[in-house]
């Protein structure tokens, strides 16, 4: 008991995240407890294979490109309750007062995007090539479709983003092009979890 009381999140720790994701208190200690069962160890971090354990993750395809994406800008392949929470919210829905010039928030479309784009960057260089594009539908259907169909698909792909931009000459497709690819697809309600109230 004295080890998982010296982890409780203090009330200043529950302002600051409340304030950067926009989770209310009781989502925040909901998603603690979460975390903590998560944090088999008590060592205050997660692992991406603590993150594999989720099961809603192990059992989705794209489910170890999903958990990738969490610790892009992590230096030591851990993360704590903060970094859990920031990359949470990018998932959190979009609500109408939060739409009018909330570029920034941690839950906008554009970070939306950017998540998503990082599940697709698979060696993390800022673009997506052909040859990504082919891993990940690799990784959605199995081999169901054969490597010559896959690639068919993804140099379409690639072909519909970067045919009309003289500036990417090497076919690789980047943030700018992947967002505005997707900027009729309604994006936002595929990125967004209800969590709990």
């Amino acid at each position: 008991m004295g080890s998982r009381n010296s982890c409780m999140l203090q009330p200043d720790e529950i302002l600051e995240i409340k304030y950067k994701t926009a989770f209310t208190e009781k989502q925040i200690e909901r998603l603690y407890s979460r975390f903590t069962a998560l944090d088999k160890e008590q060592k205050g971090f997660l692992t991406k294979n603590d993150l594999l354990r989720i099961p809603e993750l192990s059992i989705n395809p794209l489910g170890e490109r999903i958990v990738d994406a969490f610790f892009v800008d992590v230096v030591d392949e851990q993360i704590n309750f903060q970094q859990f929470m920031q990359t949470l919210a990018v998932f959190r829905p979009i609500k109408h007062k939060e739409r009018r010039g909330a570029a920034e928030t941690a839950n906008s479309l554009d970070k939306k995007l950017e998540f998503a784009f990082r599940v697709y960057d698979v060696d993390n260089d800022k673009k997506i090539s052909q040859s990504e594009i082919v891993s990940i539908l690799h990784m959605m259907v199995g081999d169901n479709i054969s490597e010559e169909q896959l690639n068919s698909i993804a140099h379409r792909a690639v072909y519909e983003v970067v045919h009309c931009d003289e500036n990417a000459p090497d076919r690789l497709i980047t943030f700018d092009q992947f967002k505005k690819a997707l900027e009729n697809i309604e994006f936002e309600q595929k990125m967004s979890i209800r969590f709990l109230h």
